[in-house]
């Protein structure tokens, strides 16, 4: 048995972050934990985070004095799921295309799971999808086979 009950936080990267702070935040509506000059700005997404990170600054040693955490970053698009239940999906295409941002996949996987994609300002491939494309329950725990 593995003592990883699941992902705590994912990372992505911007090199501009008021362009990230203001789609994330804004388009997407999460919340806003914190935000760190121009290295960093982080948001609460269920009951994980997504930390958006400026690779320029995150590619340096930590300055003397701050925690150590290691140099790290990463270049050209990443990609993250957003956990979303198909009921709220269509509500989210439509803030989405609201806002302008282009729905680049809408599709149903083998399983029956419906996800879809779209892209943020900095080029990260996002997709909103359902637990079940995982075999996950909405409570987080993995269904039986």
């Amino acid at each position: 048995m593995t003592a990883l009950e699941g992902v705590l936080e994912s990372a992505l990267y911007a090199g501009d972050l008021d362009a990230a702070e203001a789609f994330y935040g804004s388009v997407l509506g999460l919340e806003r934990v914190s935000r760190a000059g121009d290295r960093h700005v982080f948001f609460r997404c269920g009951a994980g985070m997504v930390l958006i990170f400026n690779p320029r600054e995150t590619e340096k040693a930590p300055p003397e004095g701050a925690l150590p955490v290691p140099a790290h970053g990463s270049r050209g698009p990443g990609h993250l799921c957003f956990r979303v239940d198909r009921s709220q999906m269509d509500a989210v295409v439509v803030r989405l295309t609201s806002a302008g941002v282009a729905i680049e996949s809408d599709l149903l996987w083998p399983n029956g799971a419906r996800s879809f994609y779209f892209r943020d300002p900095a080029g990260n491939s996002l997709e909103c999808g359902e637990a079940r494309l995982w075999n996950i329950e909405q409570d987080g725990t993995h269904a039986q086979a």
